[in-house]
């Protein structure tokens, strides 16, 4: 027995030295850190890992069934986010064992539907046989059964939920641990643990593709390593640190530039105060009334919004391409992965050694300027030169621009809140707003691409205006958080 205990020791001294070459970090935020980076690790190659088998079961049912899909994930998630703030705001419950059950509870739901899309074979008696999904039928609704339907249609929905809610739960834990300047050191080494588990999802689902339903067990096991991963991310004991104190509630020396900003941040009423007046149920729809009473969550609200709608009319002209030059489901499942894969090299690359630099040095405000202003050139560039290649192309630079700078830039974003606008509010914001964006980008994208005879590169051009509106959201946001983070760093005790 006292020969093994060595070893464990032996190997995090050398993984917390490989992590401290590669990101400023101090000792007291390996732990977490190391924690964070796993738990997305985990998500993302679970979510990537079936995200073809998602993508497919759409396509199945007819690319005109997209729209009716998004405004579908739109109304679960209506349902879902008090559902997920609620289990953050029991007292029973301490905040990291509710992150465990969120994600164990999204585990054992894709055994259930692994049982659920086998049983749509009709009696297939191999794994061959089974993967290609009725691929001699047409798309459309009106060539399968009811239950397969039934079931591809409550799969798309629920792989959409997970990551939205998976992801947001987590992101709201991490920055609960820490703050915008070890934010802004550490989040892009937190990124590239999420990067990587889209390339290594990506590569399974690429070269498993034959396994078709089977790579549901394998999505189960990687959200259960998630969820005990997801157990490290807490602040050190050992070091002293405290909940980050609601600007509304605190005085800071700078009396004059705090009065002017606190009244955009946070509501009077104080994450204790708000519990008490909010008994039962009630807890449940506290996110929804905290975005209302402060304007700084409103602007966040409004920011992911229009990213989200841009970023769907991205997807449905990717989805679009894919789906009338790749007939075979197999190939149009390996398709997508193969995509996801070269997409997430560029981004891991990125986040490991340009996200750090760029948060601490440019700041927040660059940051989340970057994807509207790229969103712009591609929709350009795709309206002058609408082919596959200008989608994967600009596909990449869109992705590597969110993923390397912006999305980094926009978790920093809800560093400057309070504990209760972090657990509740920003679910609500994460998941419903994100939602919202893609249902009305698919009625939008469905009323033009119809409108102008499928010609996609007339579509992209009606997003521009948007994306400018997007870009002065940004900035006004950015200088916002900028104000807000020298004010509670000036509040803190020295």
């Amino acid at each position: 027995m006292s020969t093994s205990t060595p070893t464990p020791h032996w190997l995090r001294a050398r993984a917390e030295a490989a992590v401290a070459s590669m990101v400023v970090v101090r000792s007291h935020e390996i732990a977490p850190l190391m924690s964070a980076a796993s738990t997305f690790f985990f998500i993302l190659s679970a979510y990537f890992v079936v995200l073809p088998l998602r993508d497919e079961g759409a396509i199945s049912l007819g690319l005109g069934a997209l729209p009716g899909l998004f405004l579908g994930s739109l109304l679960l998630t209506v349902l879902a986010a008090p559902v997920a703030s609620l289990v953050f705001s029991l007292p029973s419950i301490p905040k990291t064992k509710a992150l465990v059950l969120i994600h164990r509870f999204f585990s054992v739901s894709l055994l259930v539907f692994f049982l659920l899309w086998f049983a749509t074979k009709h009696g297939s008696a191999s794994i061959s046989q089974s993967t290609e999904d009725s691929s001699d039928k047409p798309a459309g609704w009106g060539n399968h059964s009811w239950f397969y339907i039934v079931v591809r249609i409550s799969f798309f929905l629920w792989v959409a939920l997970l990551n939205l809610i998976t992801i947001s739960s987590t992101w709201a834990r991490v920055i609960d641990v820490m703050d915008s300047e070890s934010g802004s050191r550490l989040f892009g080494f937190i990124g590239a643990g999420a990067t990587l588990g889209q390339l290594v999802g990506s590569l399974f689902a690429a070269s498993l593709a034959w396994m078709g339903p089977f790579l549901l067990l394998l999505s189960s096991i990687l959200m259960e390593l998630a969820a005990l991963s997801s157990k490290g991310i807490c602040t050190d004991a050992n070091h002293d640190s405290t909940e980050l104190p609601s600007i509304g509630t605190e005085q800071s020396p700078n009396t004059e530039l705090g009065d002017e900003i606190s009244s955009l941040v946070t509501s009077p009423i104080t994450p204790s105060n708000s519990q008490k007046t909010k008994p039962g149920i009630l807890v449940m729809f506290e996110g929804f009334w905290l975005i209302i009473r402060s304007p700084y969550l409103i602007y966040i609200s409004l920011f992911l919004w229009m990213s989200a709608v841009v970023s769907s009319f991205f997807y449905f002209q990717k989805v679009t391409i894919v789906a009338t030059t790749i007939s075979s489901p197999a190939a149009r499942r390996r398709t997508f992965a193969l995509i996801n894969s070269f997409i997430a090299v560029f981004i891991l690359a990125g986040q490991l050694t340009l996200t750090g630099h760029i948060l601490t040095i440019a700041g927040v405000t660059v940051a989340i300027c970057a994807s509207p202003l790229i969103a712009a050139s591609n929709m350009v560039a795709l309206a002058v030169w609408p082919t596959w290649v200008a989608v994967a192309v600009t596909e990449t630079i869109r992705k590597v621009t969110a993923y390397v700078v912006t999305r980094p830039g926009r978790e920093l974003l809800f560093t400057v809140v309070s504990q209760d606008e972090k657990y509740k509010a920003k679910v609500c914001i994460d998941v419903i707003v994100q939602r919202l964006g893609d249902a009305t980008a698919a009625g939008i994208y469905r009323f033009l691409f119809s409108s102008f005879e499928k010609k996609t590169s007339m579509v992209n051009l009606y997003g521009l205006p948007l994306c400018f509106l997007w870009l002065l959201t940004a900035f006004h946001l950015g200088r916002l958080q900028t104000n807000l983070a020298k004010l509670q760093a000036a509040s803190q005790p020295s």
